[in-house]
């Protein structure tokens, strides 16, 4: 569901640009990247955080470095003749810890996994402890991502609100 776009102005959208490369940064230091003195700044970053387009911060973690090291996609097709089919897959796919992202899309699947294991085995294991489980699902296609080109993080923010 989208909501109304936010307006905002020159000096939100670089707060926002700053905050991304490091959510860790001081009220102080922001304040002087932006060009205001700390008090307004704290005053635009609650405003941000209260409007819902600051959601948190978190650390960005070495999936490897934590023995992660086997990421995959895999697309889902669905049996659509199921009753309730999409909510009770969605209900299921939540409770499944290393699906780590699940995106409804078009096209010839209907949704698109992102799944995130130790490695291949313990990838064999979920597909067939837990997804081999879930009704609803009719096909299952794996993509094993062998190198990340470029990951988007912080993601683009366009200029002029």
């Amino acid at each position: 569901m989208a909501s109304e776009k936010a307006k905002l102005d020159r000096v939100d959208l670089q707060i926002l640009k700053i905050l991304q490369d490091d959510g860790r940064i001081s009220n102080l230091e922001l304040s002087q990247k932006i060009g205001l003195s700390p008090a307004p700044t704290l005053e635009r970053v609650k405003k941000l955080e209260k409007a819902g387009i600051i959601k948190g911060y978190q650390a960005v973690l070495d999936l490897y470095k934590l023995g992660l090291g086997t990421e995959t996609f895999m697309q889902i097709s669905l049996a659509y003749n199921k009753q309730n089919a999409i909510d009770n897959f969605m209900d299921q796919v939540s409770k499944i810890d290393e699906i780590i992202e699940c995106y409804q899309v078009t096209g010839s699947s209907v949704f698109i996994l992102r799944i995130l294991v130790n490695d291949v085995s313990a990838y064999a294991q979920l597909v067939r402890d837990k997804l081999s489980h879930v009704t609803e699902i009719t096909n299952m296609q794996t993509m094993v991502i062998l190198s990340t080109v470029k990951k988007a993080r912080p993601f683009y923010i366009p200029d002029g609100g």
